[in-house]
C-alpha cells in the first residue's frame, strides 16, 4: 500500500533502529502525527508468551491517569434497582431482556463497553456469539461483571481501558489523544505498561515484553524502549 506524502516525511524523522524513552517516543508522535484531527495514541506490545495456552493469557483493565480522551457510550445488563443505580452513574443505557432483544432482532450495537450484574450473566451469555468477536462481552477480569455498577460506569467514563491479547500475542491499548501532549501521554503509557507487567502470567518464560511501539492514528510507529519494564 503506498504512503502519503505526508506519512513519508513523518516517517524521516524516526530512526526505525533506535528504540526511544517514553518520554522522546511520545515528542515524535505527536511531532509526526499530520492529520486534520485529533488522533488517537496507541500502544502496540509484544508480549513473549503464547495466547493459545490459557494460563499464558493476559488480560484486564485500568483506569489511565489521564483517561482516553474519548467518552465512551455504556451498556448495563441489570434488574430493578440496579437499573436505576446504573443510569444514576450515567449509563447510557440499562435494563434487562428488552436490550438482549434489541441487540439479537435489530442488530443493535450502540455502545462501546457491556456491563453486566453477575445475576443477569445467564441472560448475556445467550449474546456471546455476537458481543464476542466484538470485544464486548462482559467479563469478570475487565471488571465488567460487577455487582457494583456504579463504580463500573464511573472507571469507564474515567477513562478505563481493557487490554487482552489478540491471536498474535499482541496488546493493542489506546493511551490518549495527540492533544493530550507528551507529559500525560507519558504518564498513561507507564500506567499501562505498569498494569501489563504486573498481570504477567506464572507460566511465561524468557523477555516478557519483546518490543512496545506506539504510533498516532494515520502516523508512523515509533519504538519504545521497554527496558525498565523488564
Amino acid at each position: 500500500m503506498a504512503k502519503g506524502k505526508k506519512y513519508v516525511d513523518s516517517a524521516k524523522q524516526i530512526d526505525r533502529s533506535t528504540q526511544y524513552e517514553v518520554a522522546d517516543a511520545m515528542d515524535l508522535v505527536i511531532k509526526t502525527a499530520t492529520a486534520k484531527f485529533d488522533e488517537t495514541v496507541e500502544l502496540h506490545v509484544k508480549l513473549g508468551v503464547d495466547s493459545r495456552h490459557a494460563d499464558q493469557q493476559v488480560r484486564g483493565a485500568i483506569v489511565l491517569p489521564h483517561g482516553t480522551g474519548k467518552t465512551r457510550k455504556v451498556l448495563v445488563f441489570a434488574k430493578d434497582a440496579k437499573v436505576d443505580e446504573a443510569l444514576a452513574a450515567g449509563a447510557d443505557y440499562a435494563g434487562g431482556m428488552e436490550l438482549v432483544e434489541k441487540i439479537q432482532k435489530e442488530n443493535w450495537f450502540d455502545f462501546d463497553v457491556v456491563v453486566a450484574t453477575p445475576d443477569m450473566m445467564g441472560t448475556v451469555g445467550r449474546l456471546g456469539k455476537v458481543l464476542g468477536p466484538k470485544g464486548l462481552m462482559p467479563s469478570p477480569k475487565a471488571g465488567t461483571v460487577t455487582p457494583n455498577v456504579t463504580q463500573a460506569v464511573n472507571e469507564i467514563k474515567a477513562g478505563k481501558v481493557e487490554y487482552r491479547l489478540d491471536k498474535t500475542n499482541i496488546i493493542h491499548c489506546p493511551i490518549g489523544k495527540v492533544s493530550f501532549g507528551a507529559e500525560k501521554l507519558t504518564d498513561n503509557l507507564n500506567a499501562l505498561m505498569g498494569a501489563i507487567v504486573k498481570a504477567k502470567p506464572a507460566a511465561a518464560k524468557g523477555q516478557y515484553v519483546r518490543s512496545c511501539v506506539a504510533a498516532a492514528t494515520m502516523g508512523p510507529g515509533v519504538k519504545v524502549n521497554t527496558a525498565k519494564f523488564g
